[in-house]
């Protein structure tokens, strides 16, 4: 059950925080292999005056749309979460046309006795949702054991 917050400047459409999330949930299902229906985003829009950043940060400049993506979810190996990285800046450029400078991320791993949700049913074996079949408990996949069709339940 990732989580993930979306911090931007007060101000986007509907339709911009819409395509930013299918972006993301775009992104998580073909890197993660999460179920479909796994999409849990909230996105924080933020006054300017509470939205405080150097208009160049790590020799860049940013714009007014830059935004902090946090992400929260199981251990992943490390290569899987960048090209989780890759894929989002990726489908943000896309499906938002949200240039790679204005996206800032960082990644909360937690332990999946962590989580909870109402219906959801945790493999003990491996810590992931049962549907995900075929995941080892750092979260790759076993060789030929879960097709697309069965990560995305």
């Amino acid at each position: 059950m990732p989580l993930i917050n979306v911090h931007l400047r007060r101000g986007t459409s509907p339709e911009h925080r819409r395509n930013v999330s299918s972006a993301l949930h775009k992104a998580m299902v073909d890197v993660l292999r999460i179920p479909d229906d796994d999409q849990f985003h909230v996105f924080h829009e933020v006054s300017p005056d509470n939205f405080h950043m150097q208009p160049v940060v790590f020799g860049l400049r940013r714009t007014e749309r830059t935004m902090f993506i946090q992400l929260s979810f199981n251990h992943r190996p490390a290569e899987q979460k960048a090209e989780l990285f890759r894929a989002i800046v990726e489908n943000l450029r896309l499906l938002a046309g949200v240039p790679e400078e204005d996206i800032l991320m960082t990644i909360n791993e937690t332990a999946g006795e962590n989580w909870w949700a109402a219906g959801r049913v945790v493999d003990p074996a491996t810590g992931y949702d049962a549907r995900m079949n075929g995941v080892r408990t750092d979260g790759t996949f076993t060789d030929g054991a879960c097709t697309d069709a069965e990560a995305t339940g």
